[in-house]
């Protein structure tokens, strides 16, 4: 009979086919229930209404709308990560506690057994030792199959004992994280409904301003259709779109005043500004990645199709929410080519920041927004894309390029920590 120390090791190929199976399909409902948890989560009318009144009361300016945009767009990002970090400890939980039950299995098994054999000794005693000498052979035979028994018994008690408890206490932990991801959850999708209203709410305003956006769209997506490459659409639209021509001459102005006033003496912080509180060169190591998430691929790696990545790609979480990593001016949103769902700010000085792979874009042609304002939302899936072609990820991945003067270049001395961020693959 194994020793309570050799059965500490408890792997799926030792315990029961119909424990395996059951841990098969305790952990199928434990994914389908914390799917559950976080798909679909709607906040009642009452709820609703109360947001639209809250919104609707803000000061009726650019700087309040601004700052309100920002300020949900990082709660939201704040529980997006709330919730990753407690489905990765809810998915933790369960597998400890898949291991205790198998261990369970197991030691059931053996614990039959040392029964068994006492069940047996008890059925049939040990006669006295002082009736016949065969009788005292018997009964010492008995008395070591006992002394090797009972310690047995024992330990494997003592670890079934130990094994429950921490079962128990699992429970009560996974109970806990479920109950913090359904708040969590919720939460989210009060945030997230507020985040509709307030972009809803400037569309409107700034579509209002320009009545020529929907001739300028139209163009926009001509151009993409007849542009070869990335190079060749971001020139083209600076050439063709009067929305983008403006961003690149507003961006010119204010490299202008910069260069001639000084860099402190134009910068402007508030949420009503309307050119990029700093040089772009000069966010170097302050940027933060438009979503949180796992990096797949960087620039320079192998693209998986025989050549180099140009930009970054990033897993995210189902319907995140991608906000601008840099002050900058809309210059493009909309299909183009095999890219998907693309976006293209101008950060001025000669900088566009390239995104792809979103499945709805937020914002308008030639609007102007400020790092950390929402701007687009991922699917729920990774979508078809040339730049994500080979990622394996079922996850949305997002695609980041930098291009100073038309030319792609490495976007890492602008990321915070970058050198840090979690690589998968």
């Amino acid at each position: 009979m194994a020793k309570a120390e050799e059965e500490v090791a408890v792997t799926a190929d030792e315990a029961t086919p119909e424990a395996v199976a059951e841990i098969a399909a305790r952990k199928t409902a434990r994914e389908e229930e914390l799917a559950a948890l976080t798909r679909d989560m709607e906040i009642s009318g009452d709820r609703q209404e109360t947001i639209a009144r809250e919104i609707a009361e803000l000061d009726q300016d650019r700087a309040s709308l601004n700052a309100a945009l920002i300020r949900t767009a990082e709660r939201v990002h704040r529980l997006e990560t709330a919730l990753a970090e407690s489905e990765e400890r809810y998915e933790r939980l369960g597998g400890n506690e898949d291991e205790v039950r198998l261990s369970l299995s197991k030691r059931r098994a053996v614990l039959a057994e040392v029964l068994a054999a006492l069940e047996r000794i008890g059925q049939k005693p040990p006669p006295a030792l002082a009736v016949r000498p065969e009788d005292a052979l018997a009964a010492v035979r008995s008395a070591i199959l006992l002394g090797g028994v009972l310690p047995e018994l024992r330990l494997e008690a003592e670890a079934l004992a130990g094994d429950l408890a921490e079962l128990t206490a699992l429970k009560r932990q996974m109970a806990a994280e479920r109950d913090r991801l359904a708040g969590d959850a919720r939460r989210l999708a009060e945030e997230r409904a507020r985040l509709g209203v307030l972009l809803a709410d400037k569309k409107a305003r700034f579509r209002a301003r320009n009545e020529a956006l929907a001739a300028e769209k139209k163009k926009a997506e001509e151009l993409a259709a007849k542009a070869t490459s990335l190079k060749d659409l971001v020139a083209g639209l600076e050439k063709e779109i009067a929305s983008a021509r403006e961003a690149a001459e507003a961006a010119a102005r204010a490299a202008r005043e910069r260069e001639e006033k000084g860099e402190e003496a134009v910068a402007d912080a508030s949420a009503n500004r309307l050119a990029p509180a700093v040089a772009f060169i000069k966010t170097k190591g302050h940027l933060s990645l438009p979503a949180r998430g796992a990096v797949l691929r960087r620039y320079g790696d192998d693209d998986g199709i025989g050549g180099e990545s140009m930009g970054v790609s990033v897993s995210t979480r189902p319907r995140a929410r991608i906000v601008a990593p840099v002050d900058g001016w809309v210059v493009y949103g909309g299909p183009f080519r095999s890219y998907g769902q693309l976006l293209i700010l101008n950060a001025g000085d000669g900088y566009h920041i390239l995104l792809a792979g979103m499945e709805t874009i937020d914002v308008e042609l030639g609007q102007f927004v400020l790092a950390g304002e929402p701007i687009a939302v991922m699917g729920t899936q990774r979508l078809a894309s040339a730049a994500t072609l080979d990622i394996g990820s079922t996850q949305p991945v997002l695609y980041i390029e930098f291009r100073k003067d038309g030319k792609a270049i490495d976007s890492a001395p602008w990321w915070v920590d970058m050198e840090n961020q979690k690589v998968d693959g």
